[in-house]
């Protein structure tokens, strides 16, 4: 068992003088960040912050946000992610579930959420709840400029210093909430402790190999924080740098860059611009399945670059990391996702994969902790090899080959400009299935990012755009049969 941030101070404390993070032209050292956690934690807990209170947290990656994010945690608080672009109906039910009593968000959003400027952002389709009212009686926090709409009495993240703290020591209570699925009448959300997310998370390190001093240009913090656990130098790409909508404005980033962590999505977007990163140690993808068109195109464009693919969840991450040589070398059925990490323990129950560990979240908030989870991927374990061919009950025949959707629709929803992606085989007259992708959002950019991202075989015959999909059942998952029938 590894405590996140213990793990994280004590790699602070060997190499204090070198850099560990740097957005633009702010670098902060080892010695730097250690200093700014404990300090951190230090002032919520005079402004009384006390263990077991809960941050609601809508602050971009940056140096700050970041060392809040921690400091809450090494004062023994939980950090809520609360993504603002849920909407406010959705924000709402999620901020009732957490209960917590503390927000922590950019003065741009309580600026924007009341008033004038809340008209305007409603008028350009975002929904955002009142940050000043959402939780009753919370104490506030805020990074940025003081704006109207900051509460009166909130206090400017620039402000939290103090004496440094003594990191709270019960590594096995919850520090982290991150909402994943539901509806606003169920909303769901996982739960994981510093010692759930350390274990996880340092398997992970050792396993992809950072380098100390290396620098590693990601903006997500399940690669950021292993990355400076290794003694790296974590780049973070400035605000609004999105390398799926705007690639040619992210490829510049590379050039120092040692080890990038992608999306499916934004690598397509990447490579077709025209990628090119000679120094590129290593390419790590995750947050969809990685598939072979894909991984064709990123080795013969990165021929040198050494390429990782991540198999995990929000619940236990990671479960398995594929070598790419070795992925692209495999020609069994299904896709092979590599090795399976040693915190993790899995099985497999009537053709699906069921894990547990101690990398596994406590529970999901408001429900039993969890034992093991089922994943829902049909799966089989070959000598600690894992191979994906689907989801339990999700497949339609095109010609002679079965379809799994789940497989790609991840994948198509990390398109700019779609929110949700489905794929559904129509029956025809001859028994064989039409194929038609079934688009929640901006469709404009989906029919040519397709080719190359995903496999031949599963090429949709058309592509159909909708308001909503149907949903069904109290975890609100899509209704294919429903869906098929509309169509």
């Amino acid at each position: 068992m590894t405590d996140i941030l213990a793990a994280l101070l004590e790699s602070c404390a060997r190499t204090p003088d070198t850099p560990a993070m740097t957005l633009g032209r702010r670098t902060l050292t080892y010695g730097d960040l250690r200093s700014r956690i404990l300090g951190t934690a230090g002032a919520l807990a005079d402004l009384g912050l006390r263990p077991g209170d809960r941050v609601l947290f809508s602050v971009r990656p940056g140096l700050d946000g970041i060392c809040l994010a921690l400091g809450v945690i090494a004062a023994g608080g939980t950090v809520v992610f609360a993504d603002p672009g849920a909407g406010e109906a959705m924000f709402r039910a999620r901020a009732a579930l957490a209960a917590p009593t503390w927000v922590a968000a950019e003065s741009l959003l309580y600026a924007v959420s009341r008033g004038p400027l809340r008209r305007i952002a409603r008028r350009r389709g975002l929904e955002l709840p009142d940050y000043s009212t959402v939780v009753p009686d919370a104490r506030h926090l805020y990074s940025g400029p003081w704006l109207p709409g900051v509460p009166r009495g909130a206090t400017p993240l620039r402000s939290l210093t103090g004496a440094p703290a003594r990191a709270y020591s019960e590594p096995t209570r919850e520090a982290l909430i991150i909402f994943t699925s539901g509806t606003t009448s169920h909303p769901k959300a996982v739960v994981h402790s510093r010692a759930s997310l350390g274990t996880g998370l340092d398997d992970f390190a050792r396993h992809v190999g950072f380098v100390p001093r290396e620098r590693v240009l990601t903006d997500q913090l399940m690669v950021g924080i292993p990355a400076l656990i290794s003694g790296a130098h974590w780049i973070l790409p400035p605000p609004g740098a999105d390398p799926g909508a705007s690639p040619a404005k992210y490829l510049p980033l590379l050039k120092d860059a040692d080890v990038l962590f992608a999306v499916p999505a934004a690598l397509d977007a990447m490579l077709r611009a025209g990628m090119t990163a000679p120094k590129l140690r290593a390419l790590l993808i995750g947050g969809a399945p990685v598939l072979r068109p894909l991984l064709e195109r990123t080795r013969e464009q990165l021929p040198t670059t050494a390429i990782k693919a991540i198999y995990g969840m929000t619940e236990i991450l990671p479960v398995a990391i594929a070598d790419g040589t070795e992925k692209l070398a495999f020609d069994g059925a299904g896709d092979y996702v590599g090795e399976l990490m040693g915190h993790v323990q899995a099985r497999i129950v009537h053709g699906e994969l069921v894990v547990a560990g101690p990398g596994l979240a406590i529970e999901y908030l408001g429900e039993p902790p969890l034992a093991s989870l089922y994943t829902g991927d049909l799966a089989r374990i070959d000598d600690g090899r894992l191979i994906l061919s689907g989801r339990s009950k999700d497949m339609f025949i095109r010609g002679t080959t079965n379809v799994y959707p789940g497989l790609y629709e991840p994948v198509i929803a990390g398109i700019p400009g779609v929110r949700e992606a489905a794929l559904v085989g129509v029956p025809n007259e001859i028994g064989d299935d039409e194929l038609v992708l079934v688009i929640v959002g901006d469709a404009s950019r989906v029919a040519a990012a397709l080719p190359g991202l995903i496999d031949a075989a599963a090429m949709p015959d058309r592509i159909v755009v909708m308001d909503a999909l149907p949903k069904a059942g109290r975890s609100q998952k899509l209704d294919r049969a429903a869906l098929r029938d509309m169509l």
